[in-house]
């Protein structure tokens, strides 16, 4: 457990401190069953949470725990055996934290699922063995794709009811293969599980030698997402100007938010955007103390020397160096999920950094 960022180093912390990955895929490919066998064989769950699950488990009929319970947590959700809502889970190993998004699998949620991976490191996206490669599945990959997550785990499931054949799982990889040739993701891997059995989910199976890579959590555990961040363009949007009164501090201001790119240290020079005024970094602060540097995805308190100049939520905190190209005309790729489709000259409302129309 990290008890201060400052003991270690800009790569440490991406690499060690927290991976954020959702589940995606089609209806029944396993999504649930999967995060429930992952905080059942890793030990993240209380007892009373187990026994919860077994006694529901009984009273729908199951003959074994249904581990997608635990995270199936509403009583619509449980009573038709689907996911509706996005579920995050939270559990953590010796090497890494982990927050979960499940997401629905179902096409009328696709937005769900679309809330649940806009902010993950790394997308799962489940397929069933029997049916292989499917219009959800590559539905899900292809919004993975479109909201720019760096790296997709192709989990193929259910390999106990394909009697654990290779051949199945190997064409199933070449189908995925020709389809994430149009993705614009550079790291994806694929696993053969059976999330119910767990085959390969915590601990590798006897059931498949020939399957020679890694488990689920070992991938989970060590996939690489430093390089993922820009730390070369410095971004700061303001989420909240924070001011207060102390015998130390009198007339403290401070501005919270989340750095999007970039590292930020005391003494650097900035620029308030869209005034254009500039000033200097005075300090940089968390709820673990002053910091000498901070970048993303941090959320910090960011103090500056300057305290009179003009700035509110949803300004932006640069560097004069590599300043954000300003203009009215704006480009972009938009995942439209309303039933009445999209009309040319239509009045639409843009979020830009931390600040909405008549926000």
């Amino acid at each position: 457990m990290i008890d201060t960022i400052n003991e270690f180093s800009t790569a440490d912390y991406l690499n060690m401190d927290l991976l954020r990955f959702t589940t995606a895929g089609s209806v029944d490919d396993g999504k649930s069953t999967l995060i429930g066998r992952l905080l059942h064989d890793t030990k993240s769950i209380f007892e009373d949470q187990l026994i919860a699950v077994e006694q529901a488990s009984k009273k729908m009929g199951d003959h074994q725990v249904n581990l997608a319970l635990l995270t199936d947590g509403l009583r619509a959700e449980r009573e038709q055996g689907i996911t509706i809502d996005v579920a995050y889970r939270y559990f953590a190993t010796p090497k890494r934290k982990f927050i979960i998004a499940d997401t629905p699998g179902h096409i009328q949620y696709t937005r769900n699922m679309v809330t649940g991976a806009s902010t993950a490191n790394l997308a799962v996206v489940l397929v069933d063995a029997r049916h292989g490669v499917v219009e959800q599945t590559r539905r899900h990959a292809f919004i993975a794709s479109l909201l720019q997550i760096k790296h997709l785990l192709i989990c193929i499931n259910k390999m106990d009811l394909v009697e654990y054949k290779e051949e199945v799982f190997n064409d199933i990889r070449e189908d995925f293969d020709d389809f994430s040739s149009k993705l614009e993701i550079q790291d994806i891997q694929y696993i053969p599980i059976s999330a119910l059995k767990g085959d390969n989910v915590v601990e590798k199976s006897t059931n498949m030698p020939w399957y020679q890579g890694s488990t689920f959590l070992y991938t989970l555990e060590n996939v690489h997402i430093a390089s993922d961040y820009n730390l070369v363009d410095c971004r700061f949007p303001v989420q909240m100007v924070i001011q207060a009164q102390s015998e130390d501090q009198p007339g403290f201001k401070g501005y919270a938010g989340k750095i999007e790119g970039g590292i930020f240290k005391p003494g650097d020079e900035v620029i308030a955007l869209p005034s254009g005024f500039t000033t200097k970094v005075k300090s940089i602060d968390t709820m673990n103390g002053l910091m000498d540097e901070a970048f993303p995805p941090q959320s910090v308190l960011m103090n500056l020397e300057d305290d009179h100049i003009d700035i509110s939520r949803g300004d932006m905190i640069v560097k004069p160096n590599n300043q954000p190209q300003i203009g009215q005309d704006i480009e972009m790729m938009v995942c439209w999920l309303n039933e009445k489709q999209m009309v040319l000259g239509g009045k639409y409302a843009i979020r830009h950094t931390t600040k909405m129309p008549n926000a």
